[in-house]
């Protein structure tokens, strides 16, 4: 019996740190790129027919991480177990029939449960949910033994806590771009080697040509094909996949520039200046603005100031937008703006940077920098060239990663500890002592 006991424990505790920990992450990184998640929610939307409801996206998406994170912690930490772990159960069934259709049906090409932290395929999310789904059965119906780090009293308040930090986390990252960045556009990226994959590794494709004889169809090679017999009628020509190889992580990043005439009520030519841009050995600034009808137009004066100070210390400065040519005309007139205008893919531009308008700095393709439209460098910080302006182009991402991560890693849990230490010191001890002096009492 007591073996028995000991085993289920140890299930149950197994069970609730690899639920903890997973719900935690999963939604940590959806909490650090609120706006990514929300593109998710809505590639699902469009999958399932439901896209008028996308303008639910962006709020699903806040709750989404506040609730994944808080039902993690709830479950690492042992608050509220019986009712986090009935909700854990239902969430897991629930998301572990819809991955099963995920992966069968395809209808979106990763889950997204990660974020851009660690994307997995639809089939190796279902067989993650497999292993969760028994986890939550398990804390389901053991709850009772999962280990609780605070007393009663006070699981309000660590919950009231965790709650506050992830929803200030999250609304941190809506206001300004992600604090870990996970794409391919981050500081220090090199964008034209990311564009590129190494010969050989690439995907590997073969045609065949099709010859029809006697109303049957056979494939051929350009090698081995009947050329010589004309009993062999042509049909078709195929091309199959051989090998998928490795793809490259940053695609569709094309700059089209738009010339205009003067007053910017037609458009004159438009051409290719991707090249250019990337091979550029001087500073570019890109401003980002997926579709200029959404921006933000109070921050447009701050861009402005950028677009000046890059013409007055000879820098490039263009901004980048998926609109329609006749919007853009309509968009600088209306604006009275005079900026260089190129057109990029939405969802290319979505990627780079979360906010409308954003801002990159690059130099010969390199990331240097990049600003959501809260954050831009003002007028009166760019005084000098960006050589003399090293907190603006020498930024050392890894050790701004670990910094922001330490910085968030203390501010959630030395509260938690605290809050432990006054538990253990006031709640328990007195607990301890009640239960001595009803000892003592006792004859």
């Amino acid at each position: 019996m007591i073996k028995k006991n000991f085993i289920i424990k140890v299930l149950v505790e197994i069970s609730r740190i690899i639920l903890g920990v997973t719900f935690i992450f999963s939604g940590f990184v959806k909490a650090v790129d609120p706006f990514g998640t929300a593109y998710k929610i809505e590639d699902y939307l469009a999958a399932f027919d439901f896209s008028s409801l996308s303008f639910l996206a962006l709020p699903a998406s806040a709750l989404l991480c506040i609730v994944e994170f808080a039902m993690g912690a709830c479950m690492l930490f042992g608050l509220y177990r019986k009712w986090n772990s009935r909700l854990m159960l239902l969430v897991m069934g629930f998301m572990t029939l819809l991955t099963l259709y995920l992966a069968i049906a395809d209808p979106v090409d990763d889950c997204g449960c990660f974020g851009d932290a660690l994307v997995i395929t639809n089939w190796q999310t279902f067989y993650k949910n497999i292993v969760l789904l028994i986890c939550s059965v398990i804390t389901f119906i053991y709850h009772e033994r999962i280990s609780n780090l605070f007393s009663g009293k006070t699981y309000w308040l660590a919950f009231l806590y965790i709650f506050i930090f992830i929803g200030l986390f999250t609304f941190r990252n809506y206001l300004l771009d992600p604090l870990f960045d996970f794409r391919p556009y981050k500081v220090g990226a090199n964008l034209p080697e990311l564009m590129d994959v190494d010969e050989g590794k690439g995907r590997l494709e073969e045609s065949f040509l099709v010859y029809t004889k006697d109303g049957v169809e056979k494939e051929f090679t350009e090698e081995n094909y009947p050329w010589e017999d004309s009993t062999w009628v042509f049909v078709r020509m195929e091309t199959k996949v051989i090998d998928e190889g490795e793809s490259s992580p940053i695609k569709d990043f094309v700059i089209n520039k738009l010339d205009f005439n003067p007053q910017k009520t037609e458009l004159l030519d438009q051409y290719d200046i991707t090249r250019e841009v990337l091979s550029d050995s001087n500073y570019v600034f890109l401003m980002i603005s997926p579709l200029l009808s959404e921006m933000s137009v109070s921050y447009l004066s701050s861009f402005e100031d950028i677009e000046n100070y890059a013409t007055d210390n000879g820098y490039k400065f263009y901004c980048l937008t998926a609109s329609p040519t006749g919007e853009i005309m309509s968009w600088a007139n209306e604006n009275v703006i005079n900026f260089d205008f190129c057109t990029m893919d939405e969802r290319t531009l979505k990627t780079i940077i979360r906010s409308n308008p954003g801002l990159l700095l690059l130099k010969n393709g390199i990331v240097i920098n990049k600003w959501a439209d809260i954050a831009v460098p003002s007028e009166s910080d760019l005084v000098k060239p960006l050589n003399d302006l090293p907190e603006y182009t020498s930024i050392d991402a890894e050790y701004e990663n670990k910094k922001n991560m330490f910085m968030v890693c203390t501010f959630f849990l030395i509260p938690l500890l605290a809050l432990k230490g006054f538990d253990f010191l006031v709640y328990r001890r007195r607990r301890v002592e009640e239960a001595k002096s009803v000892e003592k009492e006792e004859p």
